[in-house]
């Protein structure tokens, strides 16, 4: 059958014109060049060369394979290259699912330096996990997991990269902007807006209202942090964010920001791993910056 030790012969016999320098070339002796060639003619029925003394010249059947090799040799060698750089860690793709709505702008300070240090590493950070993403981690899906709440899981590794106090966000000019913190009581008469997550795996419930027996009003849901921001600034409602997010749109927007109890509601981003594989040299290099991280 042919295979890829044929076209390297056709290759050098070409550009020799002997099969004696084409052996050299090859470094394999002139025997074993022959016992190639020989059994691939037998296995088609075909000559791919005749013999003018020392030299060689090519038949038809000899051109036709030369030419697929001079396509497909150079092909082989850029996958064989590849291969070697996936192995060491120089290329590749780091697949991310995200679990938190307000991390993208997080993830932003992190991506940037990374793709600059590895040009050939692409990142595709894929959002359709509201939760869940633990499942895709699992199976291959992704390869890193970011989220504020990790589910403890025997085959993943959880690091703590960046730690934020969870805020209640309000209209700058209200009544509750001019308190010292928040009391789960202060929200029984506000909407409150979040994002589409179920409210038990919302930290604004699970760890403040809930446990002081008090619901909002209202509960309204937003997908966008930009327009969830900008009906808090009209006072359409409040919303429980991280504090760095809230602290990016001061600027830009009237709000501010009201720490939830007088013990504030302190979190952390996570990143989770598969913890029985070897990971490529770029994925501790993406925790160390994400470690370093913060946003301005």
């Amino acid at each position: 059958m042919l295979d890829r030790q044929h076209l390297h012969i056709l290759s050098a016999v070409a550009s020799t014109g002997t099969v004696t320098e084409a052996a050299n070339k090859l470094h394999v002796t002139q025997s074993a060049l022959s016992h190639a060639i020989k059994k691939l003619e037998q296995a088609y029925g075909v000559k791919v060369w005749h013999k003018e003394g020392r030299r060689v010249r090519m038949t038809n059947a000899g051109q036709l394979l030369l030419k697929f090799g001079n396509r497909v040799i150079p092909q082989f060698e850029h996958a064989e290259l590849q291969l070697q750089q996936i192995a060491k860690g120089e290329r590749g793709t780091l697949r991310i699912g995200m679990e938190c709505h307000p991390c993208y702008q997080w993830l932003l300070t992190v991506v940037k330096p990374f793709i600059r240090e590895f040009p050939d590493i692409d990142v595709d950070v894929k959002q359709q996990f509201q939760f869940g993403a633990l499942g895709a981690l699992l199976e291959y899906e992704i390869d890193m997991l970011i989220t504020p709440d990790p589910l403890l899981h025997k085959h993943i590794n959880y690091q703590a990269v960046f730690d934020y106090e969870h805020v209640l966000v309000v209209p700058a000019d209200s009544t509750l902007a001019s308190l010292g913190f928040i009391r789960p009581t202060d929200l029984a008469d506000e909407t409150l807006i979040t994002y589409p997550v179920e409210a038990s795996r919302l930290d604004i419930f699970t760890r403040f209202l809930t446990p002081a027996g008090v619901s909002p009003k209202r509960h309204k849901i937003i997908e966008t942090t930009e327009i969830m921001l900008q009906m808090v600034e009209a006072s359409r409602g409040v919303a429980a964010l991280p504090r760095w997010l809230v602290e990016s749109f001061q600027d830009k927007l009237d709000i501010k920001w009201v720490s939830l109890g007088s013990a504030k509601i302190m979190k952390s981003i996570y990143l989770g791993t598969r913890n029985k594989e070897q990971a490529p040299d770029y994925m501790g290099h993406f925790k160390a910056l994400a470690k370093r991280a913060r946003v301005v």
